[in-house]
């Protein structure tokens, strides 16, 4: 019995220090300079353009600022993630259903705007409030793909 009490312990205490690792690398990504960041993303864009190029030969993309798509859809998926590991530290602490949503969107937005207020003191950034929409809107992508995953792992097991 006592074994099983510290897995649960151990099960707690390493969610919760996967989401302060990726608080970490959030915060991490949000010191870089703009030039910095700035040059990853655009490595990141070329990357992707030249896979599309391949499925979709001549994709045009003129127009568009893939660039910017790109970093805006990396905000999403980032918090998309934080989501996803502050559902289950959530729920590994007993913290589940509605109550466990809304705290996940509450950590999350809190730390999005934390996040953006440290930008402000970056060189070349600055705080962005629909940034803070767009991780919002990913932490609760993440977390209701956690809860749909949840649901489907219960189903089979059943």
């Amino acid at each position: 019995m006592k074994k099983l009490k510290n897995n649960k312990h151990l099960n707690i205490l390493l969610s919760c220090i996967a989401v302060i690792l990726w608080m970490i690398l959030i915060f991490t990504l949000s010191a870089q300079p703009a030039a910095q960041s700035n040059g990853i993303s655009k490595k990141v864009t070329e990357t992707i353009i030249k896979i599309v190029n391949k499925i979709i030969p001549g994709a045009d993309f003129k127009g568009l600022n893939p660039n910017h798509f790109i970093r805006k859809n990396a905000h999403f998926f980032i918090y998309l993630i934080f989501g996803i590991l502050t559902s289950i530290a959530l729920r590994k602490c007993g913290v589940v259903g509605a109550c466990s949503m809304v705290l996940v969107l509450l950590i999350c937005v809190l730390y999005s705007l934390s996040d953006e207020f440290h930008q402000a003191f970056v060189p070349g950034r600055g705080p962005q409030i629909k940034d803070v929409f767009i991780d919002g809107a990913g932490a609760i992508v993440g977390s209701s793909l956690y809860v749909v995953f949840i649901k489907i792992n219960k189903k089979f097991k059943s």
